[in-house]
């Protein structure tokens, strides 16, 4: 598969993880007002779950080659360099700008931008790191 289909199917994985995410933390916070820096850390375990399941099945399924739960627990583990980036652009903006105390969902799609770079290459280098396949 080439390399910018992949790239275009992860941005897909990418964009309906960011509205789990992004779902997730306005819920928790403007509904139920939970704390956002907490409230951040739940909604990105449910994303990162489903951008595994996304990308194990599509973008990278001819590229697969573990058992599923240890994938699962590989792609959390790789994918924490990309979180700690994510979380903390998301943390410095909630912090510094009343804008985005005001709608977290924008600290969101900052630190999701920032991230997506790092957990595509590191996706595709040390998760998805199984050989082509011939189709």
């Amino acid at each position: 598969m080439r390399l910018r289909h992949q790239v275009a199917l992860f941005a897909v994985g990418g964009v309906l993880g960011f509205a789990i995410d992004a779902g997730i933390v306005e819920a928790l916070v403007k509904v139920a007002d939970w704390d956002p820096y907490l409230a951040r850390l739940l909604s990105f375990v449910a994303a990162a779950s489903v951008t595994w399941w996304w990308n194990r099945n599509v973008t990278f399924a001819h590229r697969r080659r573990h058992r599923t739960a240890s994938e699962w627990l590989r792609w959390m583990a790789v994918m924490s360099t990309g979180a700690a980036l994510n979380y903390g652009l998301y943390a410095l903006l909630l912090a510094l700008l009343p804008l985005v105390r005001a709608w977290p969902v924008l600290g969101v799609a900052a630190g999701s931008l920032a991230a997506a770079a790092v957990n595509f290459t590191t996706a595709r280098a040390v998760v998805f790191n199984g050989r082509e396949s011939a189709s």
